[in-house]
């Protein structure tokens, strides 16, 4: 309920993009000032999560994101995991004490996340090897099992 009230009250809301719509495309500087874009991973299934350290639910899912990711990154699976807003060094703490290896990005004005849509987080896309949304999960959690059911329907689209 926070999570939403916080979002209501920020103004955030814009109507999200669609299943079977290209996902907006997007550049963020991971924790060491890199950028990423999402582009940068065309032919590969994109899991892209919005996320807090402050999220309670975030925090829940994030060790099955990482094992998800460690099965199925030598099959073209890609993660990216955004973070709502915050700054980077309670950012870089989380990564580092929940030994996440995919990439984090930070949304430090939260621009990404309102293209999306996000309301409430976690939010999560997944994004087929041609750029489009085939899931969406808000606020749910999700588990390896799940992931590894909806990686391995759109790596059978390829």
């Amino acid at each position: 309920m926070t999570c939403v009230v916080f979002f209501l009250l920020t103004g955030m809301g814009a109507k999200p993009p669609q299943v079977g719509r290209p996902a907006p495309p997007f550049t963020l500087s991971d924790l060491e000032g890199r950028p990423v874009s999402l582009a940068d991973n065309n032919g590969k299934v994109v899991l892209l999560n919005f996320w807090a350290t402050w999220c309670e639910p975030c925090k829940k899912e994030m060790p099955e994101i990482q094992a998800a990711y460690e099965q199925y990154k030598g099959q073209g699976f890609v993660v990216l995991a955004v973070n709502f807003g915050e700054n980077p060094d309670p950012t870089a703490s989380f990564v580092h004490h929940g030994r996440l290896t995919f990439p984090v990005l930070l949304d430090r004005k939260a621009s990404v996340a309102e293209r999306y849509g996000v309301t409430n987080l976690p939010a999560t896309f997944f994004i087929d090897p041609e750029g489009i949304i085939r899931e969406r999960v808000f606020g749910g959690t999700l588990t390896v099992k799940g992931i590894g059911e909806i990686v391995q329907k759109l790596q059978e689209k390829k």
